[in-house]
């Protein structure tokens, strides 16, 4: 049986606007000329029940930070921001409860280690919020919400797997992330 992905904070930063590009693919703005900064990075998985089952229709949102650490939000007022980088998006799960996302390698800023938030609605469930973190990365032992995760098999249930995937696209990465809804 799979382990219930672990509610997390959706932080100080979750996206007030959703108007205009929210797609899945973070790294093109729509009507930007820039493409964003950082490593290209896919996130894929399924959005399951807690007896494996996809949950197809499910809304799966993600927003980060980008690679200078700053959020799309009005809030995070720090000096520069990536224009070529949307921060967040939204897809609906398929058939088979597949989602795929196309953004950057999460990057660190004061306080945080590297982190991408989600939200995922699905009808006649319970909302979840959470975060992924990053595998084997350094700052996760000093961040305070990793920590409240004491369960490995919880850690483990929001883990990035990063992995080199060239033949998806050149000089890119991939994590595959199934997300359980308990």
């Amino acid at each position: 049986m799979p382990v219930p992905t672990p509610r997390q904070t959706a932080g100080p930063f979750y996206p007030v606007d959703w108007e205009g590009d929210t797609d899945g693919d973070l790294v093109r703005v729509t009507g930007a000329a820039a493409v964003a900064q950082g490593v290209v990075t896919h996130l894929r998985g399924r959005v399951l029940d807690i007896r494996g089952a996809p949950v197809p229709g499910a809304v799966v949102e993600i927003w980060q930070c980008d690679a200078l650490g700053r959020y799309r939000h009005p809030r995070d007022r720090q000096s520069r921001r990536d224009e070529g980088f949307q921060g967040h998006g939204r897809v609906v799960a398929g058939a088979d409860g597949s989602y795929a996302f196309r953004t950057i390698r999460p990057v660190a800023y004061p306080g945080r280690t590297p982190h991408i938030h989600a939200a995922i609605a699905a009808p006649g469930r319970q909302p979840l919020v959470t975060q992924f973190y990053v595998e084997g990365e350094p700052l996760n032992e000093r961040d305070g919400l990793f920590n409240a995760l004491r369960d490995p098999l919880q850690r483990d249930a929001v883990m990035l797997r990063l992995e080199h995937a060239d033949r998806t696209e050149t000089g890119v990465l991939l994590a595959n992330r199934d997300i359980v809804l308990g």
